[in-house]
């Protein structure tokens, strides 16, 4: 009994938080979504991804911003239309669990274009919210 309960004090504070399968796959199926409304020149149900809070953070290139409206503004602001949206793919990099309602992800970001494509990558915070998990940071160049 010592021994696990040694096993378990270790484990917490090591950091290390085993997820199930099911809670990656659900952010994964998050970011999927995103990228098939976005490829549909669909905004609105691309920031379904995000929570729909004034506390949503969205650091780019021109600086962070603040909530969930902002930030889907400036999406409109910076892209016009389908063909200013283009095709977007992503490469997950990683996906690791802080907590039992937290998950760091990092990966890449690419749009083709008609007259270009702009590439970069990008940091999210996934939370878990009422069994939903949501971008409430995302750190995109």
């Amino acid at each position: 009994m010592k021994r696990i309960i040694l096993v378990a004090l270790i484990l917490i504070s090591s950091g290390s938080f085993a997820q199930s399968p099911k809670d990656k796959q659900a952010i994964l199926n998050v970011l999927e979504h995103q990228r098939l409304n976005w490829n549909k020149g669909d905004l609105e149900s691309f920031m379904q991804g995000y929570v729909k809070s004034d506390s949503l953070l969205f650091v780019g290139s021109s600086g962070p911003t603040y909530g969930w409206q902002k930030t889907l503004d400036n999406y409109k602001k910076t892209y016009h239309g389908k063909a200013g949206m283009g095709q977007l793919t992503f490469g997950i990099k990683k996906v690791d669990f802080l907590n039992k309602d937290v998950a760091f992800v990092l990966g890449s970001w690419h749009l083709k274009r008609e007259q270009d494509e702009p590439k970069g990558y990008f940091t999210l915070i996934f939370k878990k919210l009422d069994g939903a998990w949501k971008i409430i940071v995302d750190h995109s160049s």
